[in-house]
């Protein structure tokens, strides 16, 4: 599967003659050359860069190997791609840079920039990655996404849609655990606040995040400012008493009791890899929903289902930026499509469902125009 890479780069026009060559390279180029330095906004239609986008990694968080530096991210990067082409038809580049500062990353990036229509981050370690995002997206008039924050995210909430129908409840009435406050954590917890979600409590590796508490790097530091109303403090595990979903996202591992302490028709997402925080066979026992980041369990949160379709949407309206609206769409698209058919297994569409990719890429594009970013 692996040996000589996953991808490869074909042409788009037939040249099987000098007319044609000289039409595709010089001195036939030099016009389309000229009109673009004249009206960069033809680029996007007299070049692939309309139609492809950067797979960006410098390879610190890759997957949950950890920082194993940008060669080794290579693997995963070309996975991307090969995704992006399959399930929207868009043209990906792995581009595994070998700087790791934030102003080097941002600096590489936006040197990068023109020759793409977006910019897809990937495996980039947190907090780092926040400032990364931000930047690049203050910098640059094409989308930019940090994928492992925006595209869990998305898929996150629309299973819990789901899930939360399953089990005769509203997000308003929901108290939500979140185990990790790294990026996927983090864009979890905001995206369901912003979904209208009751209350989110979330946890790090020294337990719940609160208002006050010590040590906060600036980004738990807002989070606390808007999460665990109800202020609980010390273990996850002691958070989890009463709560009606749990969310890991942090490669621990959470004991058996602790999940049978939740509320009746609890839901559990243990979407660390390659080991959940607690055998889905086990918390089965105990809760009403399961889902994993595993193909092997059934309600796979797989961010396949989201970004293929945000960026087709995006590079198809030529959008200048991602919005927070966008990502909400993208959840309630691939929520939609779940609908009255929800049950314990099925929460989630199949990655391989081909209704995925059209239906995020229909309401986000929708999205794009009603918040005024879309330029065409």
């Amino acid at each position: 599967m692996h040996r000589g890479g996953k991808i490869d780069v074909n042409p788009s026009v037939e040249v099987p003659d000098r007319a044609a060559l000289a039409m595709a390279y010089t001195p036939g180029v030099a016009r389309v050359c000229t009109a673009i330095a004249d009206d960069p906004e033809l680029a996007s239609e007299y070049t692939w860069t309309g139609n492809t986008v950067a797979v960006v990694s410098d390879g610190t968080a890759v997957l949950g190997l950890g920082d194993i530096g940008p060669a080794a991210a290579m693997p995963v990067m070309e996975g991307k791609a090969l995704l992006f082409k399959k399930f929207a038809g868009i043209n990906a580049v792995p581009v595994c840079i070998d700087v790791t500062d934030v102003d080097d990353v941002v600096r590489v990036v936006a040197a990068l920039a023109p020759s793409f229509g977006g910019i897809n981050l990937e495996d980039i370690s947190a907090p780092r990655c926040f400032e990364i995002e931000d930047r690049l997206r203050s910098m640059l008039d094409i989308p930019v996404m940090h994928d492992d924050q925006h595209g869990t995210a998305i898929v996150a909430l629309a299973a819990l849609r789901s899930a939360a129908r399953v089990v005769g409840k509203d997000l308003a009435a929901l108290r939500v655990v979140v185990c990790g406050a790294g990026a996927s954590g983090i864009a979890v917890s905001k995206i369901l606040l912003a979904a209208g979600v009751g209350e989110v409590g979330v946890a790090d590796s020294k337990g719940m995040i609160y208002h006050g508490r010590e040590g906060l790097n600036p980004v738990k530091a807002a989070l606390a400012r808007v999460t665990n109303a109800s202020g609980h403090v010390g273990s996850v595990e002691s958070a989890l008493l009463g709560a009606d979903v749990f969310i890991g996202l942090s490669g621990s591992v959470l004991a058996e009791d602790a999940i049978t302490k939740m509320a009746n028709g609890a839901i559990a997402f243990l979407l660390s890899n390659p080991e959940p925080e607690i055998h889905p066979d086990i918390a089965r026992r105990h809760v009403s929903v399961v889902a994993t980041g595993r193909s092997d369990f059934p309600n796979q949160i797989n961010n396949s289902l989201a970004f293929p379709g945000v960026f087709r949407a995006a590079l198809d309206v030529r959008a200048t930026t991602i919005t927070e609206n966008m990502k909400l769409a993208a959840a309630d698209a691939v929520a939609a499509l779940v609908g009255d058919d929800a049950a314990p297994d099925y929460v989630i569409p199949s990655q391989f469902d081909e209704r995925v990719a059209p239906a995020v890429t229909a309401a986000v594009a929708a999205q794009a125009r009603v918040d005024g970013v879309a330029r065409r």
